[in-house]
């Protein structure tokens, strides 16, 4: 398997999980939310106004994260989606901005990433 069909497979099976999530926390909640995914965009937009997208970016091998508390990039680091600024984990990065922009308590699995990325 070459490193961009690794990449697309990780970045695919990593946004379907954060969707699954996404919507086991709207049928446990009484937030206002509804999501999207569709050609490796997922779309999260709650009543409130907040409005998350999280979609692969192939040619960089990156997954991006865009909210109204701004744009972060996250790559494959050792088996985890880990931003290229700061090194944080995705599946925590984006539990707290869906928290704090949507209200919305998500409980995010491991994100796994694809163990070398290049």
């Amino acid at each position: 398997m070459t490193a961009d069909a690794r990449f697309l497979a990780a970045a695919d099976a990593t946004l379907h999980a954060i969707a699954d999530a996404v919507e086991r926390a709207i049928e446990g909640s009484d937030v206002d939310a509804d999501w999207r995914l569709a050609d490796g965009i997922l779309e999260i937009d709650s009543a409130g106004g907040a409005r998350i997208v999280v979609n692969r970016h192939g040619p960089n091998r990156e997954i991006w994260v865009a909210a109204k508390s701004g744009g972060f990039h996250y790559r494959a680091v050792d088996g985890r989606w880990r931003d290229s600024r700061g090194g944080g984990e995705l599946g925590a990065a984006l539990a707290a901005i869906l928290e704090r922009e949507a209200g919305l308590a998500v409980d995010l699995p491991a994100l796994a990433a694809p163990a070398q990325a290049g």
